[in-house]
């Protein structure tokens, strides 16, 4: 029911109620039929669940399979080593533990919704006010309210004296709302009234600021306005993040690859046999074999480190990003922000300072017109602090005057408060009088329109005082246009002297005969960080969306000052977006960078808009009705000072310091660390590809040229160890200049395949050379009298496969060096990267130890080839860097060729 558009007595005789509330058995009654007033209870996942939920991650699901096979050919060989099920199970192990770690805690959003409403409330209970649990209202309950209560529930006023609402977490509204009891009167062609503008409501989770009333209530519960954003935040899936939909696509490719190779490598070598029989083998041991030498490829094309890579390069962005106060709740959330082309933000707390502040005034006596306004007012600022406490615009008033140099507290302490006409919103007007220098000095401020009906007199700027006429009035009113043209609020003051304290304070007798000091205008002014910020969004190919409650005058205002909009005609409203369908607002939303006015249910229609055309969409915001929309978001933006718990409870992101300038930070680092986990991710592809082409290669000529533990070694330890040293690569300088690049952007993308291929294919000849020469060098006595039992032709092979594993590893170091751009020259780049040096170093030595000590050498079926042998195969490798220079130096002549 519209019950704002239903007089107090029409609202009562619906919710079955009377002045006097309810009695008690029929709020029992009532309360037993319906329910509690409280918000549905979110259901939590176990830690094991959400354990068994990251398991099964495509790639993941990959490592399982590999691990399976790997212990079924363990099992059917006979054999005792399981080193390799070992390794790929602690892999997966970790990776799920980090993902667990870094990923969001159980969702606390509609906990926090329960713990914003009130404990208990005063409420008409027989006739009688009574404390109760605010969980036990219903609808029909009468409840008193005063300045400092939190709105229990979804009200109708039945009484107001003065009471203002603060709603900002709710609507977006950045002053305190004006209640009053009469029915809203929709205007012409109007279907409805904004939340914000349902002045003879109260809505739960709101709280009275100012003044006191009774109000009946309407809607308890999940029927509140917040219940029903509680209702959407349950509605809201959660959707794969970029990243997620890439690693799952690659997962995909890989496993049709790997399954036909192993079935392409398996038939040829069934096929083979039978044409070329393998002398006493007999069919089972062909077929083991085969199978053997398929899973072997099975091993080579799997990148078993890239998931636990991947997550940690995360990882170390969510540490990144917390330094720059963008605190990460879901661990993919790093690589979204990279890939984002629309910022949706509310605009109070978020674009704006969430404090109303003076700043402009049009008066003779700025000095006057301070002090006026701080004494009539009650907000109050203490000694020693440089922020004053109360309801905004007042706080915003005593603020002007301490910036003055006039701080309350000495003010009052010269002109003491003997008497007052409180605020009226009738009126629109309120007056105090003080004792100062022995005279009775009163000061009523107000509107402007309700003001200069009160004044005799105006002051002029030199500091004279003459009668107001219609000219002066008209001056002001010209004025007041040109501050409400900015957005501004006006108010402005007026004064009056006694011979005495009268004893009269009715407003009637107070407000008149006055003297015009001035007004000021005041408006909740832009954080003067983001003014800049938008300007590097822009720059950065992303477009920033304000989405706010606020008049559209006001956002309007804000937005052309902040570079948002250029013109009015950008600018829609909730009641226009409530007009149109869903596909009418899919073509619309490209014309539009302000929503004013708008309901919760607004924002998530407008962010899954513009996710329709494709867009990954951020949502910033910091109250209760941003939620919905911030969770529906790609990446949803909470305000960790000002924000909400229920906003931080579904948020992405947290922004620590609520500074808007933060989200660009956390784009930058957000692209750079996508653009290091596509390093990472091209670098293992490319160097399996090498493993799988070199061992398929040699399949077809008959001859292994590396084991699978050869294999998982490259994988486990000359793959990743790099790679994660990738991952910390700086970023690159024209990151930021750089267009967003689409979600639907393919791993394999601009070239990436084919450069994975050409690469693969190389490195993979270069491991093949490397295998021929060690099989045809002269073999040194002390090798074969180290293996002494062994063929010539034996050791000549296991001198190749030694110079062939050298070459595989020392080929995947040096391709990780070139990776560090994969446009610019590695001799160009100005930054240092000391983790790839390292790594690199550590790898070598690891890699070379592996050969020369024996007991590793032995358990990985190596020989200890001699230094002319290990300088052929590292030279062998070396010739990648000068050929993936090259490569990339083709890439950028075609490339340039396509520009123009």
């Amino acid at each position: 029911m519209n019950f704002y558009l239903q007089s107090p007595q029409e609202v009562l005789n619906e919710v079955g109620s009377t002045d006097n509330g309810l009695t008690s058995q029929e709020a029992e009654r009532r309360l037993e039929q319906n329910g509690k007033n409280k918000l549905k209870e979110a259901e939590k996942k176990s830690l094991v669940r959400r354990f068994f939920e990251a398991l099964c991650d495509p790639m993941i699901i990959m490592l399982l399979a590999a691990a399976a096979i790997s212990a079924v050919t363990t099992i059917i060989q006979g054999e005792n080593d399981f080193a390799d099920l070992i390794i790929i199970l602690a892999v997966v192990l970790i990776n799920t533990v980090l993902s667990l770690v870094q990923e969001s805690k159980a969702e606390q959003a509609i906990e926090a919704l329960n713990e914003m409403t009130a404990a208990t409330s005063r409420v008409m209970r027989d006739g009688e006010a009574v404390t109760v649990k605010s969980e036990d209202l219903v609808v029909g309950d009468v409840i008193l309210l005063e300045a400092g209560n939190a709105v229990p529930a979804d009200c109708r006023i039945l009484e107001s004296h003065s009471i203002k609402a603060e709603e900002a977490a709710l609507t977006g509204e950045s002053v305190p709302v004006n209640k009053l009891i009469d029915i809203i009167m929709l205007k012409e062609g109007e279907k409805d009234v904004a939340l914000g503008d349902r002045k003879n409501m109260l809505y739960s989770g709101s709280t009275v600021v100012y003044g006191r009333g009774r109000a009946v209530v309407t809607s308890v519960g999940m029927d509140t306005e917040m219940g029903k954003i509680a209702d959407a935040l349950s509605d809201v899936a959660n959707e794969q993040t970029p990243l997620q939909k890439k690693m799952a696509q690659l997962s995909t490719t890989l496993t049709k690859l790997v399954l036909a190779i192993c079935a392409v490598v398996f038939v040829f070598g069934i096929v083979r046999n039978f044409i070329s029989p393998v002398a006493d083998a007999g069919i089972f041991d062909v077929v083991l074999d085969t199978f053997i030498l398929a899973i072997a490829l099975a091993v080579a094309a799997i990148p078993e480190g890239l998931p636990a890579v991947v997550t940690i390069i995360l990882s170390m962005g969510v540490t990144a990003m917390s330094k720059r106060q963008a605190l990460i709740r879901k661990l993919t959330a790093v690589e979204t922000l990279g890939c984002t082309q629309i910022i949706c933000s509310d605009k109070t707390g978020t674009l704006t300072q969430n404090k109303m502040t003076v700043v402009d005034k049009s008066t003779g006596d700025e000095k006057l017109l301070a002090k006026a306004m701080a004494l009539c007012s009650d907000a109050e600022i203490k000694p020693g602090e440089t922020e004053s406490v109360g309801e905004p615009t007042e706080c915003a008033l005593v603020n002007y005057a301490y910036v003055l140099g006039m701080p309350k507290y000495e003010l009052e302490q010269a002109a003491p408060r003997v008497g007052e006409a409180p605020f009226d919103s009738n009126r629109k007007m309120m007056s105090t009088i003080h004792s100062e220098d022995g005279k009775i000095v009163q000061y009523t401020k107000g509107a402007c329109e309700m003001l200069l009906d009160r004044c005799d007199n105006y002051l002029t700027e030199s500091g004279n005082i003459l009668p107001m006429t219609d000219e002066i009035k008209k001056a002001v009113f010209e004025n007041n246009k040109g501050f409400a043209d900015r957005a501004l609020r006006v108010l402005g003051a007026a004064y009056k002297y006694y011979d005495e304290i009268p004893t009269d304070l009715e407003p009637e007798q107070l407000e008149k005969g006055l003297t015009f000091i001035g007004a000021v205008g005041m408006i909740d002014p832009c954080r003067p960080e983001v003014l800049d910020a938008i300007r590097e969004c822009k720059e950065a190919g992303i477009r920033p969306i304000m989405i706010t409650g606020d008049h559209i005058d006001t956002a309007v205002a804000i937005a052309k000052e902040l570079g948002i909009i250029t013109d009015a005609s950008q600018a829609i409203t909730g009641m226009e977006i409530n007009d149109l369908t869903d596909d009418e607002l899919f073509d619309a939303v490209e014309k539009y960078s302000v929503y004013a006015r708008v309901q919760p249910e607004h924002k998530t229609r407008i962010v899954k808009a513009w996710k329709a055309h494709g867009m990954v969409t951020a949502m910033t915001g910091d109250g209760v009705n941003d939620a919905p929309s911030i969770k529906s978001a790609d990446i949803g933006i909470g305000m960790g000072i000002t924000g909400t718990d229920v906003t931080k409870g579904v948020a992405d992101m947290v922004l620590s310091d609520d500074n808007f300038a933060t989200i660009v930070n956390a784009v930058e680092e957000g692209r750079r660390i996508y653009d290091n986990v596509q390093k990472v991710i091209q670098f293992q592809l490319s160097t399996n590809m090498a493993e799988v082409i070199s061992i398929f290669t040699a399949q077809l000529l008959g001859i292994t040229i590396l084991s699978p533990a050869h294999l998982l070694w490259v994988n486990m330890v000359t793959d990743s160890t790099p790679g994660l040293a990738l991952g910390m690569e700086p970023a690159e300088g024209d990151l930021m200049r750089r267009k967003p690049r689409s979600s639907d952007e393919s791993v394999f993308a601009n070239g990436a395949g084919l450069d994975i291929i050409i690469k693969g294919i190389f490195m993979a000849a270069m491991i093949l050379i490397s295998y021929f020469i060690g099989t045809n060098m002269g073999l040194p006595e002390s090798e074969i009298a180290l293996f002494k039992g062994m063929s010539i032709e034996d050791i000549k092979h296991l001198n190749g496969m030694t110079m062939a594993f050298l070459t595989t590893n020392f080929t995947q170091m040096f391709q990780a060096f070139c990776m560090r751009s994969q446009t610019q020259s590695i001799f160009k780049l100005k930054t240092k990267n000391n983790w790839l040096i390292g790594s690199l170093i550590i790898t070598a030595i690891l890699t070379i130890s592996v050969m020369y000590i024996p007991f590793l050498r032995n358990a990985f079926d190596l020989a200890p080839i001699s230094l002319g042998e290990f300088a052929i195969a590292l030279g062998l490798a070396v010739l990648v860097i000068p050929v993936f220079e090259l490569i990339k130096v083709i890439k950028k002549k075609i490339a340039e060729r396509k520009d123009k």
